[in-house]
């Protein structure tokens, strides 16, 4: 396969996985991401922003480490469950996460953040 070819396969796969894990992740969440940051909510654009980067961190170690494009979204598809089942039982664990989220709590919106990064660079380690 031409080399442009397998970077264009990597890049859209990449690309789709991104759509499918934000839309996934909006859904799960009780609260809405995408109006929230419209509105200027600071905590909102953490939390979303920390998940979306700590996904993408998989994503990238899981481009690195594999061999063609079938092991790689397999690998991906993984880690977008596993990034989202650590944000499920973080924010059961943590209960006030939609009213801290919603009332602007920038604090509470690192947070989730930090969690999310740190569960993505897990993930990512263990891809490789």
């Amino acid at each position: 396969m031409p080399a442009i070819l397998n970077y264009l396969i990597h890049l859209l796969l990449a690309a789709g996985l991104l759509i499918v894990f934000f839309i996934i992740y909006t859904r799960v969440t009780p609260y809405k991401e995408v109006l929230l940051i419209r509105q200027g909510n600071q905590a909102a654009a953490l939390s979303l922003g920390g998940a979306l980067l700590g996904f993408s961190a998989t994503i990238a170690s899981s481009l690195m480490h594999t061999a063609d494009y079938q092991q790689f979204f397999a690998w991906a598809f993984g880690a977008m469950v596993v990034q989202l089942l650590a944000y499920v039982v973080t924010t059961r664990l943590l209960r006030m996460s939609k009213d801290q989220i919603e009332s602007n709590n920038s604090a509470f919106g690192g947070l989730l953040a930090a969690i999310s990064l740190s569960i993505g660079a897990i993930n990512a380690a263990c891809i490789s």
